[in-house]
């Protein structure tokens, strides 16, 4: 088999994670961008590890980088320099099909905006992941239906996103991103736009499914006590990471 065949295989396969390794080990992570002509380095040979499991909250003032470094853990970015390995195989290797796929089987994402449609059910946003997979209709279908029985929507799956209230909606997004369960979720601003009540009920689910899946969180968040909750907490300080208790 050639080394692309076999490429493919892998993209298409899930992560095979040994135990004790790191499931994402970033090195030498740059992202510059040129605004009016000045050269703004954003993240600056950043490196750091994260295992199967941790949660990781990144925390700081906007426009420090937060959301550029979860954009680039997650592949929706390339860095201008650096590698992001996921159990010790360098996915900036892989051309952009390859690491759709990539993606689609190992990194769920919920954002501040829930980014659901409209128009479709709670059951139909939560299959969408499933589907584009490939997998059947029918396997899609159980598969979500068990994650939306999971955050509390079971009495929800037939209701239009937009027929939702924004804290059931955030859940559908929760589910949407968890219903192949991925090696690692990334949350940006996840509990954003709700309130106390809805907020803490989504900072409680986050660390159950964290423990109960064994999937790895990275968040970031401007909540300090979602922020509380997770076993690391960094900020970025003049491109690179920086921990603190």
């Amino acid at each position: 088999m050639d080394n692309a065949h076999g490429q493919e295989r892998d993209v298409d396969s899930p992560v095979q994670h040994s135990p004790g390794s790191p499931l994402i080990q970033a090195s030498g992570i740059s992202k510059i961008y040129n605004h009016s002509g000045a050269r703004i380095v954003v993240l600056n040979h950043l490196s750091f590890k994260l295992g199967l499991g941790d949660t990781l909250g990144i925390v700081g003032a906007s426009g420090i980088g937060k959301s550029t470094l979860l954009h680039v853990l997650g592949t929706l970015d390339r860095p201008d320099t650096g590698k992001l390995e996921y159990s010790g195989k360098d996915v900036l290797m892989l051309d952009d099909s390859q690491l759709a796929r990539f993606r689609n089987r190992t990194i769920g994402f919920v954002f501040q905006f829930h980014h659901l449609l409209p128009e479709f059910s709670a059951l139909e946003n939560t299959m969408m992941p499933t589907l584009i997979s490939g997998a059947g209709k029918n396997p899609a279908r159980e598969a979500a239906e068990a994650i939306l029985v999971r955050v509390g929507l079971k009495d929800r799956l037939t209701h239009r996103a937009s027929e939702l209230s924004g804290g059931e909606q955030q859940r559908v997004a929760l589910a949407r991103a968890l219903v192949q369960r991925p090696a690692i979720l990334l949350a940006d601003e996840p509990t954003g736009n709700l309130d106390r009540k809805n907020s803490d009920h989504i900072h409680t689910l986050l660390m159950e499914l964290n423990h109960e899946m064994g999937m790895a969180l990275v968040v970031v968040t401007h909540n300090m006590e979602l922020a509380a909750l997770v076993s690391r907490r960094v900020t970025i300080t003049n491109g690179a990471l920086q921990e603190f208790s």
